[in-house]
């Protein structure tokens, strides 16, 4: 699989028991179909897993990676990630879907001029917060990644349009309790 072509799909970030468990925080969605996609590579691609959910452990899964029977075995794969191809995934019915790996490294346009890229999404529990390197400065801003601030996500395009690259605070606004919203 070339680089570009790959999804991560969920990385081992922890050990369970003593039989060569591993715990998984998976980006699948539901989480437990981290083990529907078949052999699975790391992020080089030179290994390959086998993957199979056997449980939870709180918010994270409990996976058994064929081959691995020891805890020693799972310490040592603590860190690498689950990648399989992009072709893999599902074709996504609705045109306001996307997979989040396809927004990563589009143009962000704001009033028509490209002012930056797609670094990154994350959700911190709050929501979805997008991740955009700045043009001028290089500089990465996060907003929060909602219709107001995206109003609009053209995949096959090539880009999205933001209405703020930005969410400075007037210079006497400590964005405490007492601020406006």
């Amino acid at each position: 699989m070339t680089e570009d072509k790959r999804i991560c799909i969920g990385a081992i970030v922890g050990v369970h028991g003593i039989k060569g468990e591993v715990k998984v925080k998976s980006f699948t969605e539901p989480d437990t179909n981290v083990d529907k996609y078949g052999v699975v590579e790391n992020k080089n691609g030179n290994r390959t897993f086998e993957l199979k959910v056997v449980g939870r452990s709180k918010e994270l899964l409990r996976v058994k990676i064929k081959g691995i029977n020891d805890r020693t075995a799972a310490e040592a794969l603590i860190g690498n990630g689950f990648y399989i191809n992009r072709e893999v995934l599902p074709e996504l019915e609705d045109e306001d879907e996307f997979y989040e790996a396809d927004l990563i490294g589009l143009e962000v346009r704001q009033n028509n001029q490209v002012i930056g890229s797609v670094a990154g999404l994350y959700n911190f529990g709050a929501g979805e917060i997008i991740e955009i390197k700045l043009k001028s400065t290089g500089k990465l801003e996060m907003i929060p990644f909602t219709k107001a601030y995206v109003p609009d996500i053209k995949v096959s395009e090539g880009y999205i349009t933001v209405t703020s690259a930005s969410l400075s605070f007037a210079p006497d606004d400590d964005g405490g309790e007492d601020a406006e919203r």
